[in-house]
């Protein structure tokens, strides 16, 4: 029998559904179709003005034209270190940051420095899409923690103990949230944090959407509430979602020095270097104000009361309100099985998958369905698009959505 061409551990791993959705909108839009697209968690807005000119100058200097650390510039590293000193009160050394090529190599490395073939890892659900994969390609085992929009989807201790083995190694912690814009409390944070310090756990904590909260609701990030976890934590992030530099690719990780090391060692066999222009454009970003990113909080802010107030108006669909990141959950369980008027009769869709697959068809709306980050019976819109687009999108839903039978 002949060997397979693409080995068993890649040939397990599942496209990001985010990234299919949007390139599947997009194609559609390059193809002159009027979709709108919730796929993406992309803010609209352009990257600030003195982060650009930032890379521009750097450009045109031959010194960023080499090789440079694998680890990341250190200047670049220090700001990183004092930056999340400045806004979250987590003390590291420049030498505990690793710069990653976007935040989804801060999650691949990390996974695969902590994690040996058989460990388990806590995934709170749902989640995004990404982190099972990575967790998988590592050799480790993901156990899945589902909360419903009854509890705000924000998990329980309670939860995370039925969930625990000995084969437990790390949790993983995310909020505000990817896919559904949920902030846990202050106190929440505390108690959570103190559950997995007791059960000495590993706590990778991902605060990439830490400058998004609406409503009052403050960001508490878990390695600052709970000393006591000690050096057992590790904090993603970057600058992709909090100064609209999606497309730069920068992102980090910061841990105990050891691991940062290794995760280093991996990255300099990997990658090397995150490319030096856009180090220079996030160092710019993360040493300077945050005027910018509170001016698209607000239009964030306003496209956020829009979205959730048009879907709930839909008979079928309850949406919670988030007060994190920009996306809505949506809840569509009440639509499935349904019957839709469609260009060729009619349908029934069963799953969440088949719902967002009929949508775009019909109306050339792009949503995310619930699979792609846990259960069926949910769908994830991005309200980081325009605010005309925005509207435009749900008046179609609710025009579609709303004839179910």
């Amino acid at each position: 029998m002949p060997a397979a061409r693409v080995s068993q551990r890649i040939s397990a791993i599942a496209e990001s559904a985010t990234l299919a959705v949007d390139a599947k909108a997009k194609a559609l839009k390059a193809a002159g179709r009027p979709v709108i697209g919730f796929g993406a968690g992309e803010p609209d807005f352009p990257t600030p003005g003195y982060i650009v000119q930032a890379a521009i100058e750097a450009a045109s200097q031959p010194k960023y034209h080499r090789y440079s650390p694998a680890g990341g510039l250190p200047e670049l590293k220090q700001a990183i270190a004092e930056k999340t000193l400045r806004d979250s009160g987590y003390k590291a050394d420049a030498s505990q940051v690793l710069v990653t090529n976007g935040g989804k190599q801060a999650v691949y490395n990390t996974f695969a420095t902590l994690v040996d073939p058989g460990d388990e890892v806590i995934v709170p659900t749902p989640f995004w899409t990404t982190y099972p994969e990575a967790i998988r390609l590592a050799g480790g085992v993901p156990v899945e923690v589902f909360a419903g929009p009854e509890q705000d989807y924000l998990v329980t201790v309670e939860q995370l103990e039925a969930a625990l083995t000995e084969r437990t190694k790390i949790l993983l912690f995310v909020s505000p949230s990817n896919p559904t814009g949920s902030v846990y409390s202050p106190a929440q944070v505390r108690e959570i944090g103190l559950w997995a310090a007791s059960k000495g756990l590993w706590v990778v904590t991902d605060e990439i959407y830490e400058h998004l909260t609406y409503d009052n609701v403050p960001f508490t990030s878990i390695a600052t509430a709970v000393p006591e976890l000690g050096d057992k934590v590790v904090i993603l992030n970057g600058v992709a979602k909090t100064y609209a530099m999606t497309g730069w690719r920068v992102g980090w990780m910061i841990g105990p020095a050891d691991v940062i090391k290794a995760a280093t060692n991996l990255q300099s066999h990997a990658t090397s270097n995150v490319s030096n222009i856009p180090q220079i454009a996030a160092l710019a970003a993360v040493s300077g104000p945050l005027t910018a990113v509170d001016e698209m909080k607000v239009a964030f802010d306003r496209r956020r009361k829009a979205i959730v107030a048009g879907l709930n108006a839909i008979d079928g669909v309850e949406c919670p309100t988030p007060t994190g990141a920009f996306y809505v959950y949506a809840d569509v369980r009440g639509l499935l099985g349904k019957e839709f008027e469609t260009a060729n009769g009619t349908a029934r869709p069963q799953t969440s998958a088949e719902l967002a697959a009929l949508i775009l068809d019909e109306v050339e709306v792009a949503v995310v369905p619930g699979e792609a980050f846990g259960p069926s019976g949910y769908l994830r819109l991005s309200y980081a698009l325009g605010d005309d687009d925005l509207a435009t999108g749900v008046a179609r839903l609710q025009g579609f959505l709303g004839k179910a039978k």
